[in-house]
């Protein structure tokens, strides 16, 4: 049995809950939030233990610990579980500031501790099938990516109603004030890293177009972003996240022999599909039939949707478990999650900015080879 601590019981604790539940050798030990009301309501709905404090949870014996804090507080929370000699699983951002997760990092490497940081989509069924597709080269050399995380015009929606199951609202301060590119952009950027590898240099552009999102008018994140990446590897790709455009979360990679096409990045298990090219009386057509890219045989457990996601959160704990139990690096290491918070703060500070760190090599996963 896998023995699992939360730290944090907010919006998004309660979507690693449903995923963890399908994982039945997972067991929560202990969970705490210093928001005490809350930590009651999430622990009375899922029937798990409350700790009495931060350092009640950390002397207790666990394998990995969840940090599913507040962004500003992911930072003190890892280094505080890090110091107190346990793995760390991390909502994402790993840091809001480099050098602290730089910090996190080298604390983690020095005690010979796995730190790792959501998201963990890159594990999931659709990402790996894209991944397989390209590695089998059925659209050819992969030139161009077009990665869109657009949340339409979210400061008009009612999102002061929206309450996860346990009843947490959803954490607009914070959302807002942190950014949709540090809360999005990781979603087909650690895609990209897995599949491409290292990014070299990012050329950015990010704005605020929508004033006053908070009642106190504290200063707000960008709320749109639009970046070129390019790749050591020579792929070049075009990420762009906002919480203004219309609703779009479509990747196409555009290859030699044709385009492959995923058009949700929030399910685990949405098609890939290959469109082709072909010449007619002198014209270039992009066929408007499609067809689909499969892995054959078991993948991984699936969850149903909740809300915008269908995404299993738990594949990301899982994923840094197996590493532990089986002696050997995490796909999602702690060198690929530096260099995945180093691209997405580039990307939210704009401008063009070369990359210092690298994202170590990552294995697919031993279904989708």
């Amino acid at each position: 049995m896998n023995r699992i601590a939360i730290i944090g019981t907010g919006f998004v604790a309660d979507l690693y809950m449903r995923s963890i539940r399908t994982f039945p050798d997972f067991e929560i030990s202990k969970v705490y939030d210093i928001d005490a009301s809350r930590l009651r309501a999430f622990c009375l709905y899922w029937k798990v233990t409350p700790a009495d404090s931060l350092e009640d949870l950390l002397a207790d014996t666990v394998d990995l610990i969840l940090n599913l804090t507040n962004p500003s507080a992911h930072f003190a929370v890892s280094r505080a579980c890090l110091l107190a000699g346990k793995h760390v699983y991390s909502e994402k951002p790993l840091a809001t500031v480099m050098s602290q997760a730089q910090e996190l990092c080298e604390l983690a490497d020095s005690k010979s501790l796995l730190l790792s940081s959501a998201p963990c989509s890159v594990l999931g069924e659709t990402a790996q099938t894209l991944w397989l597709a390209l590695r089998r080269n059925v659209v050819g050399r992969p030139r161009l990516i077009y990665a869109e995380l657009d949340d339409d015009f979210v400061t008009q929606a009612p999102y002061r109603s929206w309450r996860s199951e346990s009843g947490a609202p959803w954490p607009y301060r914070d959302e807002f004030q942190t950014g949709c590119t540090l809360e999005h952009a990781g979603y087909y950027l650690s895609w990209l890293m897995a599949m491409f590898g290292s990014v070299e240099e990012v050329v950015a552009g990010a704005a605020n177009l929508i004033e006053n999102k908070l009642e106190d008018q504290r200063q707000t994140a960008p709320d749109f972003s639009c970046a070129i990446l390019y790749f050591k590897s020579g792929v070049v790709a075009r990420l762009t996240c906002s919480i203004v455009a219309p609703h779009n979360h479509q990747l196409r990679v555009v290859g030699d022999g044709g385009i492959l096409e995923v058009d949700q990045s929030w399910d685990n298990h949405t098609a890939v599909r290959i469109r082709r090219r072909f010449i007619l009386r002198r014209r270039l057509i992009n066929i408007p039939i499609t067809r689909r890219v499969k892995i054959k045989g078991t993948t991984h457990p699936k969850v149903e949707r909740w809300g915008a996601a269908r995404m299993n959160f738990a594949l990301g704990p899982a994923e840094t478990l197996a590493a532990i139990r089986e002696g050997r690096p995490s796909r999602l290491s702690s060198g690929f999650a530096l260099h995945l918070n180093e691209v997405t703060l580039a990307i939210q500070s704009g401008g063009a900015q070369r990359m210092q760190t690298i994202c170590p090599k990552v294995d697919p996963m031993p279904w989708a080879k």
